[in-house]
């Protein structure tokens, strides 16, 4: 029934079962199928399907507040039973962004593993937009990302600091250099991430702010993740700008070059989300206290 309501209030706020269905990671015929389940079960529709258009019926109405309740409600209850037995079990899930998922959070979680082993862990990668998506309906418990939050209804709160830095194939005329001027971009083609990402959205605002606008430049690939945007620096196909953290191993071995700019650094914040109504149980608050806590720092010492 968990896995139903979920789907159920995820249909309600986002009134699309493909939208539904894409970011469950579900077939559409799969989400229908949960949502027929229900309206069996309580024998009354719980949709008006017109046309294009789907909204709650009065019956979907009073499911879907009391949908909510019982999903928070149930978190409360594990959160009591966890805090009596004193033991640190259960599981959640995280939403990240990129640069926080594939090369941040897995470190911190398998180092909270460690102490904790009987906890369950999934993480689900994408944009800042994908991640906001997610955290909305329900399918990750919070949310670490990087860039502006775009949708309201979320509680914010800073993490950890981070650098954007310009990255150039070892074989690249800026590679001796230490930094270039911002301007020296419209001189090369450049490699962006796709839109929704919360680098992305930081690298238009830092060029903004400088004159430059994006469709001025020499745009050689647009790119869905950090990693194939890596391969492409170091493949000659053009230069880029990403999270320190993303660069750490191919810096270290001399595979990519990092550079800033001379007009000043591109810093932001990474960030905790949690949907205003979320009740955090005890295991999430646990992890929440030993990532705010974690040495980050020590990412660099080990390079």
């Amino acid at each position: 029934m968990d896995i139903k309501l979920k789907l159920f209030c995820a249909v309600a706020e986002t009134r699309s079962f493909s939208k539904t269905s894409r970011i469950a990671h579900l077939s559409q015929p799969a989400v229908s199928l949960q949502i027929q389940a229900l309206e069996e079960f309580f024998e009354t529709k719980l949709f008006d399907r017109t046309g294009w258009e789907i909204n709650l019926t009065p019956a979907g109405e009073i499911l879907y507040q009391q949908a909510k309740h019982i999903l928070e409600h149930y978190n409360d209850i594990e959160k009591d039973m966890r805090k009596i037995s004193g033991a640190i079990k259960g599981g959640f899930t995280i939403g990240a962004s990129t640069s926080l998922g594939n090369h941040v959070l897995p470190r911190v979680i398998i180092a909270f593993k460690k102490q904790h082993p009987k906890v369950k862990i999934s993480m689900m990668v994408g944009n800042t937009k994908r991640i906001e998506e997610l955290l909305r309906s329900g399918f990750v418990d919070f949310g670490l990302v990087a860039g502006e939050c775009m949708g309201g209804k979320m509680k914010r709160e800073t993490i950890m600091s981070d650098e954007l830095m310009l990255i150039v194939s070892k074989e690249h005329p800026w590679a001796r250099k230490k930094n270039v001027s911002v301007l020296d971009i419209l001189k090369e083609p450049f490699i962006l991430r796709e839109e929704g990402s919360g680098t992305r959205q930081q690298i238009e605002e830092y060029f903004s702010a400088h004159g430059i606008n994006i469709h001025d430049m020499h745009i050689a690939l647009i790119l869905g993740s950090t990693a194939s945007i890596k391969e492409a620096v170091e493949a000659g196909i053009g230069v880029s700008i990403v999270s320190k953290w993303a660069v750490l191993r191919e810096a270290a071995d001399g595979r990519l070059k990092l550079l800033t700019f001379r007009e000043g650094a591109i810093q932001r914040d990474l960030s905790l989300l949690i949907p205003v109504r979320k009740h955090l149980s005890h295991v999430m608050e646990e992890f929440l206290i030993f990532a705010r806590k974690y040495p980050y720092d020590t990412f660099f010492k080990k390079t």
